[in-house]
């Protein structure tokens, strides 16, 4: 393969760049192991290759030396600009400083990465997701027993969508309307550790729960998992967030009350305009600063939509998120 810093002007289909060198980026992902992941390296891929630029990706399937070494092999193979998905927010800020080192800038992708000088962090608006689960359970259940199921305590979203629910659940528990009778974070986000703690939450409380916050559709999949062991599923209120094609399904089921749709056409889209900008030097059009523990980091936030079964056919399947037909299969009466 031509290497990226080799003048590669014509492009497949016989037309040219402006730019002397075709702009080659690195994607370095967490996990491919979620249905949202793989939507995201999709995608990303096309929306790279749409602006004539090229991408290589490499996922570390949670696991932060790997990732670590991952994006030293991206960084060796003369890569333009870094994309970094963190599986852990704060160890992955040795990859940065060795990006850097290398005269290569690094774009947080929907994670951000903690103290270390990213260059750009481009996600959608996390606490904000957190506030729109908690305003959708809580104008159903306004007063009661709730239990909030976590992500993983290692990524940084995890904590802003947890600080959007209490920024939305504080106020209703100082009242005393409100108890928090669980509050447990899940590892690595998996559906088989979200189910533990729901079924730990369901034995302290002899099944007395109201309502229950998931902090994303992996994790409420979990808790739905417990509650129908019970036979309380459906009963409870429960969120989710990722519009994953199993929420869908259990929105229109019945059994999950709300996803967060996050469109990630439309992340991608950006990421990918946004990388090639910087890598070519250009500016961004950050408008907004997140803190990450060390800076102040230019970011760009997208808004999030609420989808719950009143708006799943105007949302996610009018996108072609997913089909109506996936997301209704299990439903009789269409």
């Amino acid at each position: 393969m031509t290497p990226s810093k080799q003048p590669a002007i014509e492009d497949s289909d016989g037309s040219t760049t402006p730019f002397k060198n075709k702009i080659k980026i690195g994607f370095s992902m967490d996990t491919l192991k979620e249905e949202r992941w793989q939507k995201d390296k999709d995608l990303f891929k096309k929306a790279v290759e749409s602006l004539g630029a090229e991408v290589e990706i490499m996922a570390a399937n949670g696991d932060d030396a790997v990732q670590i070494m991952q994006a030293e092999t991206l960084i060796s193979h003369g890569i333009d600009l870094l994309v970094v998905v963190p599986h852990n927010a704060e160890a992955v800020a040795s990859i940065v400083k060795k990006a850097h080192s290398a005269g290569i800038k690094v774009l947080a992708y929907d994670r951000l990465v903690k103290n270390a000088d990213v260059d750009l962090y481009v996600s959608f608006d996390n606490e904000q997701v957190g506030e729109m689960q908690a305003k959708a359970i809580t104008r159903l259940v306004p007063k009661g027993k709730y239990v909030y199921i976590g992500g993983a305590d290692t990524d940084n979203n995890a904590h802003l969508f947890k600080k959007g629910v209490f920024n939305v659940l504080q106020p209703l528990i100082d009242k005393g309307d409100i108890t928090v009778v669980y509050d447990q974070w899940t590892k690595d986000w998996t559906p088989a550790n979200a189910l533990a703690n729901m079924q730990a939450a369901l034995k302290a409380n002899n099944n007395q729960i109201d309502a229950v916050i998931a902090a994303n559709d992996a994790t409420a999949g979990g808790v739905i998992q417990a509650l129908t062991a019970q036979g309380i599923a459906g009963e409870i209120p429960v969120s989710g967030q990722d519009a994953e094609l199993a929420a869908a399904q259990r929105i229109v089921e019945g059994t999950q009350t709300m996803t967060v749709y996050k469109p990630i056409k439309l992340l991608t889209e950006k990421v990918a305009e946004l990388a090639v900008k910087l890598a070519r030097g250009e500016e961004t059009g950050a408008d907004r600063k997140v803190n990450n523990g060390k800076i102040e980091v230019p970011s760009v936030l997208l808004p999030p939509i609420t989808v719950d079964k009143l708006n799943i056919d105007d949302t996610i399947i009018a996108d072609g998120f997913h089909s109506r037909e996936d997301v209704y299969k299990n439903v009789k009466n269409k």
